[in-house]
């Protein structure tokens, strides 16, 4: 059986980069298929020695800083490649990846971290944070994402099984394509975040310093709270503004090591998380030290981190409603509102334990991810008939 596995650009290890990383260590023999591929001699050791196939646009000019301003141009190239050789096709997909075309022999398998965010759901969210709320850039964004959204939907149809990486995303998919989506969650390296049960008296926030994840707000929720320490770890463009404002109880670290990272997880208290995400490693990972979690209870996080004050949650991971909790929700993106699930959080800390949120976060593994992947995989080739032909 001729696998390929397609993503849609590499340019640094993060989220979709450890779900690409598992599918080639299921299918090492695969080759794998990108739009671009910019990422740093540093950081090749999750590609597993595979050269990834590029389009056009690797060529274009600009494109190792710029390669997101030939979005425009991505449906086309992903269209270019030549995949027609192939038995299995994987795509590990937020943008334009599962495009890519495919005959009715080839099985292709879409694992969906999201359909395209800024195209859909979230594109008044944004044109907002870009600046394109008015003008002739606005407008002219706003045609591309028209035009985007009729490929998006058009090209849903050359995918034969869907995966999705959370029970909210798979809403977004069935709203988006009309399809239905398996769940099978992310991986995460629980192996690198090791159990700590010696915490100090200080909360913890991990992310990069953009609007959406909210760190801003954070911080400021902690301006409120004088009598409460906050440590906040990441940079980004909202860095300088949000340190300006931060008073003596907030320790702005920046960027920091891997190292560091977790020494300081082991040790706080709790994490604060207030974005809304599609699905969030890094909770989990502050889960596998032990740490409780104070969180924005939508998207996600609903679905890894078990509430003391959660609404009815589902997933497909193992947990049952009696899981021991592993931390506090709160429900509006407001100062107000984190203020109260940090003062509900110290009345109910006992009723969340370190070993409780390191065996949540356990459900998450690679090795877990991996196995559920292969299972999926193969149940669907026999459905097809493809394990008997191939």
């Amino acid at each position: 059986m001729k696998v390929a596995i397609v993503c849609d650009w590499l340019v640094t290890y993060a989220g979709a980069e450890r779900v690409l990383e598992q599918m080639l260590k299921l299918y090492p023999e695969a080759d794998l298929y990108s739009v671009v591929d910019f990422v740093p001699e540093k950081q090749r050791a999750f590609l597993q020695g595979h050269t990834p196939h590029t389009t056009f646009i690797q060529h274009l000019p600009g494109a190792r800083k710029h390669y997101r301003q030939y979005l425009p141009l991505m449906p086309l190239a992903i269209e270019q490649l030549d995949l027609s050789g192939y038995d299995l096709i994987l795509s590990s997909s937020h943008c334009v990846a599962k495009g890519v075309l495919t005959g009715p022999d080839q099985i292709h398998i879409s694992y969906v971290h999201s359909p395209i965010r800024y195209a859909w759901d979230l594109q008044h969210q944004y044109l907002h944070e870009a600046g394109l709320d008015k003008g002739l850039k606005s407008w002219l964004a706003r045609l591309i994402m028209h035009y985007m959204r009729i490929w998006d939907t058009r090209t849903a149809n050359g995918v034969d099984y869907f995966i999705a990486n959370s029970h909210f995303i798979a809403r977004r998919i069935k709203k988006v394509y009309g399809r239905d989506a398996e769940v099978i969650y992310p991986p995460v390296d629980i192996s690198k975040f090791q159990l700590c049960t010696d915490k100090e008296d200080y909360y913890l926030t991990v992310s990069r310093m953009v609007p959406y994840k909210k760190m801003k707000l954070i911080v400021e929720a902690f301006n409120a709270m004088p009598d409460k320490k906050l440590v906040v770890i990441g940079d980004g463009p909202e860095y300088a503004k949000t340190k300006a404002i931060a008073g003596p109880n907030i320790t702005m670290m920046g960027y920091q090591s891997d190292e560091v990272l977790l020494e300081k997880m082991q040790h706080a208290k709790a994490f604060v998380f207030a974005a809304e995400e599609d699905f969030g490693i890094t909770p989990v990972e502050a889960q596998a030290c032990g740490m409780p979690i104070i969180a924005y209870g939508k998207g996600g996080a609903l679905e890894t981190i078990r509430g003391l004050n959660a609404p009815q949650q589902q997933d497909n991971a193992g947990a049952t409603e009696g899981s021991a909790t592993t931390g506090i929700f709160f429900f509006e993106q407001a100062i107000p509102a984190i203020c109260t699930a940090i003062e509900q959080f110290e009345q109910q800390a006992e009723a969340i334990t370190p070993a409780s949120c390191r065996a949540n976060a356990e459900r998450f593994g690679a090795d877990v991810f991996r196995q559920q992947l292969c299972a999926y995989i193969d149940e669907h080739l026999s459905a097809t008939g493809g394990a008997d032909n191939w």
